[in-house]
């Protein structure tokens, strides 16, 4: 359960859902994934964990996700970055850890990347779950079947079932686009800060290969990659949870 109903902030156009904890810093900034939204195990588990030791905690739905308004198909990398930044600079203060998820890892390291664009020296560590950077571009175009393509060009978007939800998942063309201006896996990733990386390596999703390729990507002396031999791509199970924690916890004394 929530502890406190969301406030809503306009965000070009969308109403977007917030909830913030206050505590000391360095904070915590939870990005979910794709069709998530911010009560999932992973967010609750993590609020609780905040609230327990006292640390700021900051999250939101996207658009399109969750208690935000605005339709799901409408949404593209750009639009939840920008949300996204638009919670991170109206709601937070001083340093914080941003948890990326699945989609929210790449969101994570889109952020730490424009915030260091704007001299703003305030991401003290990242830490990615099953992260999916440029998933668009790495895990779904390479694979798109003849007639998926055909839809992305008549019809604009394309379904496909999901073991994560009852309705299919769409892909428009319009996420796949833009996320080829939002590629960060085109060579070193300089993030400024310390990275964690926990991959499953039995995730059906996200091949546990991508996160070992983002991991050689990054500051070798910063980057820490745990792999969870029997991990899917939820990361949700009980153990999977104190495992968030834990590194959680570490990267808070880290940068504390």
């Amino acid at each position: 359960m929530a502890t406190s109903a969301p406030v809503f902030i306009d965000v070009d156009g969308s109403s977007i859902a917030v909830r913030q904890s206050a505590g000391t810093t360095p904070g915590l900034v939870w990005l979910g994934g794709y069709k998530s939204d911010m009560l999932g195990a992973k967010a609750e588990a993590l609020a609780a964990w905040a609230g327990g030791e006292g640390r700021a905690y900051l999250r939101h739905d996207y658009s399109g996700h969750g208690e935000s308004g605005g339709e799901f198909a409408d949404g593209t990398i750009s639009k939840w970055l920008a949300q996204s930044l638009a919670v991170f600079r109206r709601f937070s203060q001083g340093k914080q850890i941003l948890v990326g998820s699945s989609m929210g890892a790449w969101i994570a390291l889109r952020m730490a990347q424009e915030l260091r664009k704007a001299g703003e020296d305030r991401v003290a560590g990242l830490v990615l779950l099953a992260p999916a950077p440029d998933f668009t571009v790495e895990l779904i175009e390479p694979v798109l079947t003849d007639a998926q393509r055909r839809d992305l060009k008549e019809k604009g978007f394309f379904a496909e079932p999901s073991d994560y939800a009852d309705e299919p998942y769409v892909y428009t063309r319009a996420l796949i686009e833009d996320g080829r201006v939002n590629r960060v896996m085109t060579g070193p990733i300089d993030t400024h800060c310390p990275v964690h990386i926990l991959q499953g390596l039995a995730d059906p999703d996200v091949p546990s290969g991508h996160a070992l390729k983002l991991a050689a990507m990054l500051p070798v002396d910063d980057v820490t990659l745990s792999l969870i031999p029997d991990g899917d791509h939820r990361l949700s199970r009980p153990e999977d949870l104190d495992m968030l924690k834990r590194t959680v916890g570490d990267m808070v004394r880290r940068a504390a």
